[in-house]
């Protein structure tokens, strides 16, 4: 490639605040913001609802996959995530829980589902002009993106982070389950072999853990502005 991708990329564990951030950075830039999180989810609820969520049928996942049509359409509220129709059905509230988020672990470990939906994003990137954020788009879905960052923080802030927005919505927590969750979603990440959780060798590493979401935004925005006129077109 002869010039960097118009896009920005953040990736990260979950609690890291990427979210919120990422829809911060892309409304700040006039840019898309792209969960590929909710994908991840998205697809792991239509496997489990198969009966295909263990991964050991790779034809009947083909089959499955083939069939797929997934949508993303911008939060109601600036805070909110990004919603998500499945196959014509809002599903937005329903991959949201604690339950999907391990299931979206475990599937995209699955090569199929890596392949189908690493595609999908590309596509979606190919035009420039979002903000990318997941687990693997600074090192793998866009490895040519002009601005790459690694949000990170301990798993303990993390699960105090994620415990608050549960409980905001009206859910109760079990924090040390949560924890332990927290914990184990980063080990299978970070271990599984295709697209592992980790950081690009360009990607700007920031520990969230002592700063505000505001603050996070303003360094990364800092960053992107100071090298906007050299990325290419």
């Amino acid at each position: 490639m002869s010039h960097r991708q118009n896009i920005v990329t953040i990736d990260g564990p979950s609690g890291v605040g990427k979210s919120t951030i990422s829809r911060r950075v892309a409304q700040a830039l006039s840019f898309t913001y792209l969960d590929t999180g909710a994908m991840y989810r998205a697809v792991g609820l239509k496997l489990k609802d198969a009966g295909l969520a263990k991964g050991d049928d790779e034809s009947a996942l083909r089959q499955c996959l083939d069939t797929i049509s997934l949508d993303l359409f911008p939060a109601a509220e600036g805070s909110d995530d990004v919603g998500v129709i499945l196959d014509g059905r809002d599903v937005s509230q329903e991959i949201r829980s604690p339950e999907m988020s391990m299931i979206a672990s475990r599937v995209s470990a699955l090569p199929v589902v890596r392949e189908k939906l690493t595609h999908m994003q590309q596509e979606i990137g190919k035009k420039g002009e979002i903000v990318a954020e997941g687990r693997d788009t600074g090192t793998v879905v866009f490895p040519g993106a002009a601005w790459k960052f690694y949000l990170d923080a301990a798993p303990e802030v993390r699960m105090q982070r994620r415990a608050k927005q549960l409980r905001s919505k009206g859910e109760s927590v079990d924090e040390e389950e949560l924890l332990e969750m927290i914990i184990k979603r980063d080990r299978d990440d970070q271990a599984r072999s295709i697209a592992p959780l980790c950081k690009a060798k360009d990607a700007l590493l920031i520990d969230t853990g002592g700063l505000t979401i505001e603050e996070v935004t303003a360094a990364m925005l800092e960053v992107i502005r100071k090298e906007f006129s050299r990325v290419g077109s």
